[in-house]
């Protein structure tokens, strides 16, 4: 069996999420590091904090990191590794790309970065919509300003971002089975992240990528590659680029893999996958009963 291992990203946090991983043995020593790097403890996250991108982020990284060392160290071993925005982070620790510590940095630093451009600019947001049009969603898109497709999710399910009011008009127009504002702190994924990526920018490239173990699907390209450069050219890109998950999906599937783990709090990403390739098999891991 081809396997996949896939990565969710925000949206997917929880409170409680990883709480388990405190009984791992395997977790205590990247736990205490955690701890001492943000200053508080990622597995503790209170109910007014969970949504708080700055907070969330490290969180999810650190949790779906120490499920993947489990999974290592249970004898897996993946044939690839995607994740789904800020789960693309977690994709490359996965294949060894970075270690660690310096992932959780990246992650940290990029959470307060993209928390912050919310204080600044409280007129950006976004909204899912599910059950559309899609080259409708995409005129309006085209012809309403300051808006753009944020997440590709699935055949079915988009999530569009820019400034409040014309996310509002394109979901008043587009007469979606469903549109739903989101809570976050700001556009991601759009021109509105371009600051904070361009200070982001500076930490990211002076961080070596090492050549990565197994292929590493990229959001930016909805392709994947082995070549350190391209990977970290992708990601540099990727807090205002449109997450290409639909896109990975399919490829991922005419790459010929057969099956997707998805490592992390939730079930996000499984249940896009099964609206995307219904072929694809499908199993969650979010705890150490595997």
């Amino acid at each position: 069996m081809t396997i996949a291992w896939i990565y969710p990203g925000q949206g997917s946090q929880a409170v409680g999420m990883g709480a388990d991983l405190r009984d791992w043995e395997g977790a205590k020593q990247k736990l205490a590091l955690a701890c001492d790097l943000l200053g508080w403890d990622p597995l503790a996250l209170l109910e007014e904090q969970i949504h708080q991108t700055r907070y969330t982020q490290p969180a999810l990284f650190t949790v779906s990191a120490l499920l993947t060392d489990y999974l290592y160290a249970q004898g897996q071993t993946p044939a690839c590794t995607a994740g789904h925005s800020l789960g693309e982070y977690s994709a490359l620790y996965a294949a060894g790309v970075f270690d660690f510590e310096t992932g959780l940095r990246l992650v940290a630093l990029r959470g307060q970065l993209m928390d912050a451009v919310g204080e600044g600019d409280p007129a950006g947001g976004m909204a899912a919509v599910i059950g559309f049009d899609r080259a409708k969603l995409e005129h309006l898109c085209d012809v309403i300003p300051d808006v753009a497709i944020a997440n590709d999710n699935s055949p079915d399910q988009v999530v569009i971002t820019g400034h409040v009011d014309s996310v509002k008009a394109v979901c008043e127009q587009l007469q979606a089975k469903r549109a739903v504002p989101l809570k976050v702190s700001g556009a991601f994924h759009s021109w509105l992240m371009q600051a904070a990526a361009d200070e982001f920018a500076q930490t990211l490239e002076a961080i070596h990528f090492q050549t990565p173990r197994v292929p590493v699907y990229s959001n930016s390209t909805a392709t994947a590659s082995q070549d350190p450069q391209l990977l970290k050219q992708a990601l540099l890109v990727q807090m205002t680029a449109p997450v290409r998950w639909r896109e990975t999906v399919l490829q991922m599937a005419a790459d010929g893999i057969q099956q997707v783990w998805e490592i992390g709090p939730g079930a996000v990403l499984t249940g896009l996958v099964k609206r995307t390739v219904p072929a694809l098999q499908r199993q969650n891991l979010s705890t150490l009963s595997l």
